[in-house]
This record gives structure tokens, sequence and C-alpha cells, in this order.
């Protein structure tokens, strides 16, 4: 059961940032706490979804709604895992599609996070915490490929420094519906949470980052383009988004692109193909490259066949 809480906005607390006021209002709630609940869209002034740039208004009606706390923990499960590459520091493991990478509201068993707390016990980093050990960067549940975990907190640090400074190379292979007329282009457009839907990214220039992917036409089919699409940035959904954004969207990715089903697909025709990062400890540039997985490969054989 989650509590609901109701304030209203009094004449000495008008002006206050809404992040701030839920933080005064609510006892052992942070000021990001509060934040992320409004991300979440959780809170409302007079019944509309605010931003966390709102600024309270005399008499504002202000609904906020914390859902009920779960434990924090994640278990391990004996659940196979394709490992690419393994040292002291890190294993980088190739992700079926469907697997969710760490527990969250919904998917608290079956993740990457439980088969990794079986495989490597107590040794993955923390720093990001109990439900995400050893994840440095994320991919979604229906897209499948390479991720690297860290085994320890050194490693961890080190990675996520890479992908801070854009050094981290990160590249995808996609099916995306229609045409797409240009060989080799560039889509650089922020990205933040949708204005109309907060479960979902958009291209926005409201509470956004800067988002970049680069895109290489591989080939051309009657109704779809089979791409390789290159992160400088990476930023939630970027890539489905970006392909959006264009009026290309992913095929199978109902989410953004067309709810019909896409000759069967069962999620986004997406798949994270190569990695290339610096070691950590030694400093040896390491890079793999993951084959395209049999739902992927299979679709790319029907659309031959449809041509």
């Amino acid at each position: 059961m989650s509590n609901t809480f109701l304030f209203a906005v009094l004449n000495n607390e008008k002006g206050i940032r809404i992040d701030k006021y839920i933080s005064l209002k609510i006892e052992k709630i942070s000021r990001s706490a509060a934040a992320k609940l409004i991300d979440e869209g959780a809170v409302k002034a007079n019944g509309n979804i605010v931003e966390k740039n709102y600024k309270c208004r005399e008499d504002d009606r202000i609904s906020v709604i914390i859902p009920q706390p779960v434990a924090l923990e994640a278990k391990a499960e004996n659940i196979p895992l394709d490992i690419v590459y393994e040292d002291k520091d890190l294993l980088v493991v190739n992700k079926p599609k469907g697997m969710v990478v760490h527990p969250a509201a919904g998917n608290y068993t079956g993740t990457l996070v439980n088969a990794l707390l079986y495989y490597c016990g107590s040794s993955l980093s923390g720093i990001n915490g109990v439900l995400r050990p050893g994840i440095v960067h994320r991919i979604d549940k229906d897209t499948s490929g390479l991720l690297i975990v860290a085994k320890n907190d050194f490693a961890h640090a080190g990675l996520a420094l890479q992908i801070k400074e854009h050094s981290f190379e990160r590249a995808y292979e996609c099916v995306a519906c229609g045409n797409i007329k240009e060989n080799v282009f560039t889509v650089s457009q922020p990205i933040g949470r949708n204005p109309k839907d907060r479960k979902k990214m958009a291209v926005t220039f409201k509470n956004s980052k800067n988002a970049v992917t680069h895109i290489n036409v591989i080939k051309r089919y009657s109704e779809y383009t089979h791409c390789r699409c290159t992160l400088e940035t990476g930023r939630t959904h970027q890539i489905r988004v970006h392909m959006a954004y264009i009026g290309h969207p992913i095929a199978g990715d109902e989410v953004y692109g067309y709810k019909k089903s896409q000759k069967g697909l069962n999620g986004q025709c997406l798949h994270a193909k190569h990695i290339g990062f610096i070691h950590p400890r030694t400093g040896r540039w390491l890079e793999f490259e993951s084959d395209l997985p049999e739902y992927f490969t299979q679709f790319l054989n029907k659309i031959e066949k449809s041509k």
C-alpha cells in the first residue's frame, strides 16, 4: 500500500521549489528523494503533474504519493550466464533479450544481478547499492548484448569515469522501420523525461541532457533498414528515442514505435554488439564484439524474403 500526503501552500511558503517544499513538509524525505518522486509523476499541484523546478503558489493543493518500501536485497539465483571475458576486476556478459538487468518493481527475480550474485558471490562492486551490485551501465530488458560488470569499487570507479568522459565505446545494431536515405549521419538532440508521459523519454529542451548518436546504414530492405548506432553519450533509451525522433523507430519497439506486431518481434530489435574500454587496472585497451542473436538474424531473414 502507498501513502498519500496532502498539503495546502501557505502565504509564507509561496515561491519555494516543489522538491524543497516536499522535503520540508515530509519527515525523512530528502530533497533528492523528493526529486525522484517528482520524476516518477508521484507529485501533483492542483491535480497536475509538476516538474522539479515548479515554484509553489499560495493555496496550491499539493499531493504526494509515496510507494510502500520494498526489502532492499537481491537474492542469488542459479541462472546461466554467457560470459565473454573475465578477470579479477571485471567481467563482460552477453545478456539475452528478455532479461532485466537489476531488480526493480515487478522484477525482483530472474535478473542479471540475481545471476551475478550466484556466480560471483560477494565479489561485486557496491557503488550502485545492494540492488545493483557490479552494474556500471545497463541495457533495457528487450535489448540483447554486451554489458560490463565491475567486481570491485576500484574497477567500477575507473569504468564509470570513462563513461562520463565518453571514452567508453558502445555500438549497437538495430533494424529500423522504413527506408533511411542517408548512409552515415548523426543525431544530436537532447533527451529528457517526456513532459506528457513521465514513464517515457523524449527529445526535449526542458530538463534534458545532450545526447549524440552516430548512425551507419548496413543494409536497406523494402520496409526496413539495418543500422549500426554508436553512442557518444549514454542517455536512457537514447537509440530508441533518437530513431523514433527521425521518423524511423526500431522494429518491435511498442513504446516509441508502432503498436502493431513487426513480423513476430517481441520487443525492440536492438543488440549491444560492441564495447571497448581501457582496463582500469592494467591500462590495456580491451574491445569485444557479440554475434547477432537468433531473434535478430531470424528477423533479417524474414524481411529479406519479403523484399
